[in-house]
C-alpha cells in the first residue's frame, strides 16, 4: 500500500481541524456539562423571572448581548463599570441612559455563583440570556457553544466607534457588520430583532418634524403611524426618552411582523426603513415578511455568527466573580 498517496488526505484533514479549532477557539457546546450541568436552568429560570416582571427586559439583554459582541468581541466588556484605570462601555452614547438588563445579570450571576464558583463568564451567562429571551418571547431556539472568558478591559471610544447608529445611512451599517465578519444578510437578520422592544423617541424624532431640515415629516413613514408617534412624541425636549413600540402591531411577540411593517413604511427607525430603499435588502425583507420559518431559521444562523465574534478562550480573560468588576 502506498501510504504517500494518502499524505494529501491528511495533510488536509489535519488543515481543516486546525484551522476549525483556530476560528472557534476552545468553544465547546458541552463545555459546562461536567462543572456546572444545571447552568442553563439557571439562566433559563433568571430570564423567565425577569420577563415575567417586564416584557421589554427581553429586547433589553439581547440588545445588551448585542452592543457587547459589537465592541471586541462577547466579552462581557459591556457589564463592567468605569474604574481609576478606565472608561467602560455603559455611559457611551448608544448604552447611556438607553442599555438595560444590567440587574438581570448580575442576580443571575449569583445565582450561578452559588451553585458553581468561579466557573462560569459573565459573558458565556449573557450569550445564555439571549438566547433565552428570544425563546421565551416566541422566538427560535438555537445551540449555545460556551467557554468564553471575560475581558479585563473595557472602551469607551470602542463602543463610540463600533456600534452601529440608527443615525447612521444603511452603507455605513453595513460595513460596521462587514468589519466584524458579518454580511448584508446578517443587517437585514438580525434587525429583525426589531419585533420586539422600544426605541426612545429622540431615535426616530426628526422623522416625524423635521426629516432632512425640511420641517416636514418623511414622506415614507405611513400616515397614520406618522399621527399615533406624534401623540406619544410631541415635538418638545421633554418627549425625547417616552418610549413607542419598535413594532406597534405584535408589541411582544418574536415574530415577522418587522418585516411586513418595513412593506407597510410603517418602520419606526430611519435605519430600519432604509432596508427597502436597497434592491438586495429590500428583496430579503420582502422573503422574510412572507415566510417567518425562512426568518426564524436565519435568526437563529445569524445569531451562532454574533455569538461566535472576537471570544476570549483558554487563559485569556478571566472567569470574573462580579460581572461589573474586574476580579
Amino acid at each position: 500500500m502506498n501510504t504517500k498517496s494518502h499524505m494529501p488526505l491528511t495533510n488536509s484533514l489535519f488543515c481543516f481541524l486546525f484551522l476549525s479549532s483556530f476560528v472557534y477557539g476552545q468553544l465547546d457546546y458541552k463545555y459546562y456539562d461536567a462543572t456546572c450541568p444545571n447552568l442553563t436552568k439557571i439562566v433559563r429560570y433568571g430570564i423567565w423571572s425577569a420577563v415575567s416582571n417586564e416584557t421589554r427586559m427581553a429586547a433589553s439583554l439581547l440588545r445588551l448581548h448585542f452592543h457587547d459582541c459589537f465592541v471586541n468581541g462577547c466579552d462581557g466588556s459591556v457589564l463592567l463599570d468605569d474604574t481609576s484605570t478606565f472608561t467602560g462601555e455603559k455611559n457611551a452614547p448608544a448604552n447611556r441612559n438607553s442599555a438595560r438588563g444590567f440587574e438581570v445579570i448580575d442576580a443571575i450571576k449569583a445565582n450561578v455563583e452559588k451553585a458553581c464558583p468561579s466557573t462560569v463568564s459573565c459573558a458565556d451567562i449573557l450569550t445564555l440570556a439571549a438566547r433565552e429571551a428570544i425563546y421565551l418571547t416566541g422566538g427560535p431556539y438555537w445551540s449555545v457553544s460556551l467557554g468564553r472568558r471575560d475581558s479585563l478591559t473595557a472602551s469607551q471610544s470602542a463602543a463610540n466607534a463600533q456600534i452601529p447608529s440608527p443615525f447612521e445611512p444603511l452603507e455605513n451599517i453595513t460595513a460596521k457588520f462587514v468589519s466584524k465578519g458579518l454580511d448584508v444578510k446578517d443587517v437585514v437578520v438580525l434587525s429583525g430583532a426589531h419585533t420586539i422592544g422600544f426605541a426612545q423617541c429622540f431615535t426616530f424624532k426628526q422623522r416625524l418634524f423635521d426629516f432632512d431640515g425640511s420641517g416636514n415629516p418623511d414622506p415614507t413613514l405611513d400616515s397614520s403611524l406618522l399621527g399615533n408617534l406624534r401623540s406619544v412624541c410631541p415635538n418638545q425636549s421633554d418627549s425625547d426618552s417616552n418610549l413607542a413600540p419598535l413594532d406597534a402591531v405584535t408589541i411582544n411577540k418574536f415574530d415577522n411582523v418587522y418585516f411586513k411593517n418595513l412593506m407597510n413604511n410603517s418602520g419606526l427607525l430611519q435605519s430600519d426603513q432604509a432596508l427597502m430603499n436597497d434592491n438586495k435588502t429590500a428583496s430579503m425583507v420582502s422573503t422574510y415578511s412572507k415566510y417567518p420559518y425562512l426568518f426564524s431559521k436565519a435568526f437563529a444562523a445569524s445569531m451562532v455568527k454574533l455569538t461566535n465574534l472576537g471570544v476570549l478562550t483558554g487563559q485569556d480573560g478571566e472567569i470574573r466573580k462580579n460581572c461589573r468588576l474586574v476580579n
